[in-house]
């Protein structure tokens, strides 16, 4: 068994891949870790198994750069695969445009072994933008992973759906594998379809068994963010696809007797909001592009759950 294990789930991540393994290559205050870092390829058509190959002929022997290949798509099904192989107490999650500071693992590892009851815990995410976002981006900036908090560690609020991104997410081995279901609901993106809640659906088991999920302010690591993943059409898709899964997640670690009400005040609620949002920004979400992205995460949240009675009567 060792310490910690650093995993890079990729799809197609070919031209982005280098960057991380060379961040890796470059940790400091390892000495006394024993790690590892296993790139899962999620069904790739690029190069990816060729730059691991490459990468692997001059590696490190102090930690093994290990390559996987996991053929169903879905990064949900990456980190599943993860969990399986991974040797580590502790598993840290970068995601192939996640780009760790030099003292990240050290930092990583410290954190686990002081906290105990931490099941999962994230640091600081801060964005590397190929362009500069719109006016107002910080309002959402949370939805593209991009995350500074205080200082100061603290506990996150599952039961508001306040928690970490996966990106530079670590868990600890033993509560995933004691509580997270091996079969996922939600599966994350598949292609270039995108889908949300694969973040925090183990979180939510996680703590439904008592584990803590935490933010660890040591802990940083760039984002970058390519100049599409500013624009509109991509903005937009995503402010839905998270909407669409705001109920799904509620219900994880709710009573059968809470559920209707779940069902009710996140239609009621989200109602409320879409018309308070509309006549605030009468005419003008045409070119308020955060203020129509946030439109249609309430629409995303109104119609979440329908969306959750569709998947569960359609299984």
């Amino acid at each position: 068994m060792l310490d910690f294990t650093v995993v890079i789930p990729t799809y197609n991540g070919a031209s982005r891949l280098s960057k991380v393994l060379e961040k890796l290559q470059q940790q400091i205050e390892t000495d006394n870790i024993s790690w590892e870092v296993i790139v899962i390829d999620n069904n790739s058509n690029d190069d990816t198994a060729k730059i691991v190959r490459n990468f692997q002929k001059d590696w490190s022997d102090r930690f093994p750069l290990r390559y996987c290949f996991e053929s169903q798509q879905g990064l949900a099904y990456a980190r599943q695969r993860a969990i399986r192989e991974a040797n580590g107490t502790f598993i840290g999650f970068l995601d192939d445009d996640n780009l760790p500071h030099a003292d990240w693992v050290g930092a990583a590892y410290s954190f686990g072994k002081q906290h105990p009851k931490a099941g999962a815990y994230s640091g600081q995410i801060h964005g590397d933008f190929e362009v500069k976002p719109p006016e107002g981006f910080e309002k959402i900036q949370q939805f593209l992973a991009i995350r500074e908090h205080s200082s100061e560690p603290h506990q996150f609020e599952p039961e508001n759906l306040r928690l970490p991104p996966g990106a530079g997410l670590v868990v600890r081995k033993q509560a995933w594998r004691e509580c997270v279901p091996t079969v996922p609901e939600a599966v994350g993106n598949v292609g270039k379809a995108l889908a949300r809640g694969d973040d925090y659906e183990p979180l939510l088991y996680m703590y439904k068994a008592g584990w803590e999920i935490c933010y660890n302010p040591a802990m940083h690591i760039q984002h970058q963010i390519p100049h599409w993943r500013l624009e509109k059409d991509y903005l937009l898709s995503l402010a839905r696809a998270c909407g669409l899964a705001t109920c799904q997640l509620r219900m994880i670690n709710a009573l059968p007797w809470q559920k209707p009400i779940i069902f009710a005040k996140t239609i009621l609620g989200n109602l409320r909001r879409l018309i308070l949002h509309s006549l605030k920004y009468r005419g003008r979400l045409k070119s308020d592009l955060i203020a129509a992205f946030e439109l249609e995460f309430f629409w995303g949240s109104l119609m979440s759950p329908f969306f959750y009675l569709q998947k569960n009567f359609s299984k």
